[in-house]
C-alpha cells in the first residue's frame, strides 16, 4: 500500500496536479528582534528588552582588529557573562562603499562579520549603525567615504576649520555640506540608501540582528539654531523625514522585515526640544533611535562651576518620556542607543533607573575607549586599559550589569533595580507563548547568593549562566523578587 501510494504521489506530482514542498519550508526562521506595538520582541513573541554597548571604531579600517585592544571572541564572552545582550555595531558608511557609491568593499564587510559572528554566538542582539560625527575627517569628523565629501564655495578657497566635537558641527561650512546632503546634491542621498541596500543585503538574514539605525546624530544644517531653541519643526518633513524614508525604500527592496531605525536632529539628544518624525504609510516596522545625554554631566566634565548633576533627574525623564511620545506618534519602538559617556556613576544610576521604570531598551556609550577622536569626554570606556579586561572600572560595572528581565513571555508591569543592594522587583502579564520568561541575575550583587520568590509562577530548574527560567502558573500577574541571601 506505502509503495502504490508513492507511486500515485509521483503520478500527481508529475502531472502538476501537486506541487513539491519548497526547499526551505522546514528551515526555522533566524532569531530576529521585531517590533510589537512598542515593544521588541524575539521570534517567540517575547518582550526583549536590551541591555548592551556600542561597538563603533572611527579610525581606519572602521573596524575593531582581532586584538586585545579591538575586539576578539573574549570581549563577546565577556559581554555575555555580565548580561550585556545588545550591540550596536558602526558598520560606518566610508567602509561599505568606500570607492563608489552602491559598490560594497566586501573585505570591510568579512572584517565585521567576523566580529558579528562572535556576537551572535553568544546571543547578542545587533543594530547596524551608519555611524557619523561631524560628517568626514577633513571637519575633525568622519563616517562618510572620500567621494562623498564636495567643499562648497566659498569654504572651499580656504583651508577647511576642523574645530573639536562637537563645535565642528556648528561651523558654515559643515552645516552647508548638510544642507546640501538633504536636498541629494551630488546624488549623495542616492549614494548613502544605496550603501543601506548593501548592508540590509548582506545582513537581512542576520541571526541576532535588530535592525538598522539609518545616521547618527543627524545635523539639521544652517537652521541650527533654530533646533537649539525650537527643535527645528520644519527640518523633519522637509528635509530629515524624506531622506529616511529613502533610505528605507533602499532596505525595503531587498529586506521586507527587519527594523529601520531613524534618529532625531542632534540637538534632541542634549536639550529638552521636541522631535517631528511622523508615520510611514504601509510601514510597520520602524524603530526610533534616540540618545540622552544631560549638559550637566558636560559641564561637570569640564570643571563648570555651579554644575548640579541631580538636576539629570528631570532631564533623563523628560527625554525618556519624548521618546515613548515620539514612538507612539510614528508608530515605532524606542531604544536610547547612546547614554553615558562618562564616569559620573550618579549619572548613570539615573539614566538607568529612569530606564528601567519605563521598560527602555538601552546601548552605552560605549564599550571601549579606541582612542575616540569625536568625544566630549574621554572617560567614556568601560576599561582603564581597553586591551585589558581586567580592568574594568568596578563602580561603573556595578552600576551597568543589573538583574533584569531580558525576554518576557508576557507584558511588562513593573521593574526595579537598586545597584546598592541588589534588590529586584518585577511584575508581568503572561501570555502563552510555549516558552519561558529569561531573567539575567547580576553576578557582582550577591556575593552570598540569592533569594528568589515568585508569585503566580515558577523557576525552571537551577540558573544557568546567571540566567533564570521563569514559567507563569495561570494567567494572573507574575512577580519575581531577588534579594541578596
Amino acid at each position: 500500500m506505502r509503495r502504490t501510494f508513492s507511486l500515485l504521489w509521483l503520478v500527481l506530482l508529475t502531472a502538476g496536479l501537486l506541487q513539491a514542498p519548497p526547499t526551505h519550508a522546514t528551515e526555522p526562521d533566524p532569531p530576529q528582534l521585531r517590533r510589537e506595538d512598542r515593544w521588541l520582541v524575539d521570534q517567540h513573541g517575547r518582550v526583549v528588552l536590551v541591555h548592551g554597548m556600542n561597538l563603533v571604531f572611527k579610525h581606519d579600517p572602521y573596524v575593531p582588529p582581532n586584538e586585545p585592544s579591538g575586539f576578539t571572541a573574549d570581549d563577546a564572552r565577556w559581554l555575555y557573562d555580565h548580561g550585556f545582550n545588545g550591540a550596536r555595531i558602526g558598520t560606518l558608511w566610508t567602509g561599505v562603499t568606500p570607492d563608489r557609491p552602491g559598490v560594497a568593499d566586501e573585505t570591510y564587510l568579512a572584517a565585521w562579520q567576523r566580529v558579528i559572528d562572535q556576537l551572535a554566538e553568544h546571543e547578542i542582539w545587533m543594530q547596524f549603525d551608519f555611524h557619523q560625527d561631524q560628517w568626514h575627517e577633513t571637519y575633525g569628523g568622519g563616517g562618510v567615504p572620500d567621494w562623498a565629501v564636495h567643499r562648497p564655495l566659498p569654504y572651499r578657497l580656504l583651508p577647511p576649520v576642523t574645530a573639536p566635537f562637537p563645535l565642528g558641527y556648528w561651523t558654515p561650512e559643515v552645516s552647508t555640506v548638510f544642507d546640501q546632503f538633504w536636498a541629494n546634491k551630488h546624488d549623495l542621498l542616492d549614494g548613502w540608501a544605496a550603501a543601506w541596500k548593501v548592508v540590509a543585503q548582506r545582513w537581512r538574514d542576520q541571526p541576532y540582528s535588530m535592525g538598522y539605525d539609518l545616521l547618527n546624530e543627524p545635523w539639521a544644517g544652517l537652521e541650527w539654531p533654530d533646533c537649539l531653541l525650537t527643535g527645528c519643526p520644519d527640518s523633519y518633513p522637509n528635509e530629515l523625514q524624506p531622506a529616511m524614508e529613502r533610505a528605507l525604500r533602499a532596505i525595503r527592496q531587498v529586506d521586507p522585515g527587519n527594523i529601520v531605525y531613524f534618529e532625531p536632529q542632534q540637538f534632541a539628544g542634549g536639550r529638552e526640544v521636541p522631535t517631528n518624525y511622523g508615520p510611514v504609510d504601509g510601514e510597520d516596522q520602524l524603530g526610533y533611535s534616540w540618545h540622552n545625554y544631560c549638559p550637566q554631566v558636560f559641564f561637570e566634565s569640564q570643571g563648570i562651576p555651579g554644575t548640579d548633576v541631580s538636576k539629570c533627574q528631570e532631564f533623563s525623564e523628560d527625554r525618556t518620556q519624548a521618546a515613548l511620545d515620539q514612538g507612539d506618534r510614528m508608530r515605532a519602538v524606542g531604544v536610547m542607543t547612546e547614554f553615558g559617556a562618562t564616569d559620573n556613576i550618579e549619572a548613570l544610576e539615573i539614566d538607568t533607573a529612569v530606564a528601567d521604570r519605563h521598560f527602555t531598551s538601552w546601548m552605552h556609550w560605549s564599550y571601549k575607549t579606541w582612542d575616540d577622536p569625536t568625544t566630549a569626554d574621554s572617560a567614556q570606556g568601560m576599561f582603564t586599559d581597553d586591551a585589558d579586561l581586567s580592568t574594568a572600572k568596578p563602580r561603573k560595572l556595578r552600576t551597568l550589569v543589573r538583574t533584569y528581565p531580558q525576554a518576557t513571555a508576557g507584558t511588562p508591569m513593573e521593574l526595579s533595580f537598586d545597584p546598592d543592594t541588589g534588590d529586584f522587583h518585577y511584575v508581568y502579564r503572561p501570555r502563552a507563548l510555549g516558552v519561558p520568561s529569561v531573567i539575567f541575575v547580576s553576578p557582582l550583587h550577591y556575593p552570598d547568593g540569592y533569594t528568589i520568590d515568585v508569585e503566580g509562577g515558577h523557576v525552571m530548574g537551577p540558573a544557568r549562566d546567571n540566567r533564570l527560567r521563569v514559567a507563569a502558573s495561570g494567567s494572573g500577574p507574575v512577580t519575581i523578587t531577588i534579594r541578596q541571601r
